[in-house]
């Protein structure tokens, strides 16, 4: 039977080197992988190139990686809540490519079904355009955008099981389900880890085919990045 389970968070990231490309899922803190980004910067890779829809907080997420100047590169849709990406992108520390959302979406899509690029109306007439290849399709300027190419694409999911399939609650959804499958190779972690089989069919997001590596997570901390309450 196939089994794809690790150990741990550090047999999962086995391989990750300097200068690599990383994908890494979540949408600002949300079904982040808290895990295998506190094991990163333990790590201490450095000159990592990230793909990410930003970069989470200061103290938090990817914020991490960033305070530790691991980071050479990010390729975002937003700079976000956290300071110190927007100092280091300011400042010239840190190189930003940043990505229409959809775009961003769309270039994991494209990685993961094999496709090596697409056209999109998006960004045409922008700085995102400059230096691209320019097409009309049914009256509409479009431009040329490539897929990604990353070594490990590091995703988070809520179940999972041995064989890979795996199973995401609500938002945190988000970019974890492009990425999966995206790069060389895909490693994910898990709130709950069981056996092939034990998960219903049915409510699979991502099969197993396209994760190599998992493991069962824990002490996740969940942060909120802005807590709006309402007086009573």
């Amino acid at each position: 039977m196939i089994n794809k389970k690790v150990k741990n968070v550090q047999e999962a990231l086995a391989g990750v080197q300097d200068n690599m490309t990383l994908m890494l899922g979540g949408f600002g803190l949300c079904g982040i992988p808290e895990n295998c980004i506190t094991e990163l910067v333990k790590m201490n890779v450095r000159d990592i190139t990230c793909i990410s829809n930003n970069a989470g907080v200061d103290d938090f997420g990817l914020g991490l990686l960033l305070q530790e100047k691991q980071v050479k590169k990010m390729i975002s849709s937003y700079v976000g809540e956290n300071d110190e990406f927007e100092r280091q992108m300011l400042s010239g520390e840190l190189d930003v490519e940043l990505t229409p959302q959809g775009t961003l979406a769309e270039k994991c899509r494209a990685a993961k079904a094999g496709f090596p690029a697409f056209y999109t109306p998006a960004g045409y007439g922008t700085e995102v355009a400059k230096g691209k290849e320019v097409r009309e399709f049914n009256g509409k300027m479009h431009i040329l955008e490539y897929a990604y190419q990353a070594d490990f694409a590091i995703v988070k999911a809520w179940k999972g099981d041995t064989a890979g399939n795996l199973i995401f609650k609500g938002t945190a959804r988000n970019f974890n389900q492009a990425m999966a499958g995206a790069a060389k190779i895909t490693v994910a972690e898990v709130e709950e880890l069981v056996q092939a089989g034990e998960l219903d069919p049915n409510e699979v997001h991502i099969p197993g085919i396209f994760v190599q590596r998992i493991f069962e997570g824990n002490n996740y901390e969940k942060r909120i990045e802005q807590r709006t309450v309402r007086s009573k």
